[in-house]
């Protein structure tokens, strides 16, 4: 097996560009896509400030990895969620991967600075695992990024992920979420810009650029992910892709050049009138946002194991 830039021995093998490549030109090709997503969509400009939301898997750390090696300024976000062993094997990873490296991380504990974690939060607003979990990072994020003056909030969505979402949309024909469905989200008031250089790399990709530059970063999947539909929807993805390779990229990027522009209109209107959260000051359309009556609610339940969590079978269902 040769590499196709170099002739040289190949490490993998890449079916949808019908290729085969060495270390360095996996490289390569993988720092090319980054960039021309960055460049297609208008994600970052050269000088600004990038908070990278990490998790201490393949996706998060190697985006930070390649936007430091493009020669971006980005700081690492990682959050603590609470759950279990996995969290604190993650938060390893994280902070291994930061120190060796020099770069700065900021750690939010949801126990030691909220006074909860994903499996109080899900028990005590019976709100499945991956709903409590999106809503808590998803306002950290948001905050984090607008108290810490970064002009960009980066995600490490990649193309496997994008698809199955749009999969799962498009299955049920939201069009709204559909509109919204992109690779940037442009800056709001009370909200940062959000951008997701990824996807045009699929998981295997970015796990092989995570092997070729001796990135460790947590092998498991989420414990509360189980029973996702956003699984099954990657799976389905995989056996097509699998017969023919490319249909994710073709499904995924046609969308984006191609529909995208079309239902643009159909974006989810702002309902209501924002005003400032009470506690927090976020944006949101009541008195109080879902973050801070979320942290009301489960601060005050006592706490519950993750595995106590499993046993109830009150386990993620929907992203």
């Amino acid at each position: 097996m040769k590499c196709r830039v170099c002739r040289g021995p190949a490490i993998i093998d890449l079916p949808r560009h019908n290729a085969n490549f060495c270390a360095e030109h996996l490289q390569q090709l993988c720092r090319r896509q980054v960039e021309k997503a960055i460049s297609d969509h208008s994600m970052i400009e050269r000088g600004q400030r990038v908070l990278v939301a990490v998790s201490g898997g393949k996706d998060s750390l190697a985006l930070w990895d390649m936007l430091v090696e493009l020669g971006y300024e980005a700081d690492g976000l990682y959050i603590a969620l609470g759950i279990g062993d996995y969290s604190d094997q993650s938060r390893e990873y994280t902070e291994r991967f930061a120190s060796e490296r020099g770069l700065n991380l900021r750690v939010v504990s949801l126990r030691d600075d909220y006074g909860f974690d994903v499996p109080t939060a899900s028990a005590a607003t019976r709100r499945v695992p991956c709903s409590a979990c999106g809503l808590t990072k998803r306002h950290l994020f948001d905050s984090a990024a607008l108290e810490g003056a970064y002009d960009v909030v980066a995600t490490g969505h990649n193309l496997d992920d994008e698809a199955a979402v749009l999969l799962g949309n498009t299955l049920h024909w939201d069009v709204e979420y559909l509109a919204r469905q992109l690779p940037v989200l442009p800056a709001r008031p009370g909200f940062p810009k959000k951008v997701k250089p990824l996807v045009r790399l699929t998981e295997r990709e970015t796990a092989a650029w995570c092997i070729v530059r001796n990135i460790d970063y947590i092998v498991e999947e989420c414990p509360m992910a189980a029973g996702n539909r956003h699984l099954g929807y990657k799976d389905t993805l995989n056996r097509l892709e699998a017969r023919s390779p490319g249909t994710k990229a073709s499904f995924y990027l046609n969308f984006i050049e191609r529909m995208a522009p079309l239902i643009a209109d159909q974006r989810l209107s702002e309902s209501g009138q924002l005003s400032r959260c009470s506690q927090c000051g976020a944006p949101t359309t009541e008195a109080v946002c879902a973050f801070c009556t979320l942290v009301s609610k489960s601060a005050a339940h006592a706490p519950v194991p993750v595995e106590l969590l499993s046993r109830s079978g009150r386990k993620g269902k929907g992203a």
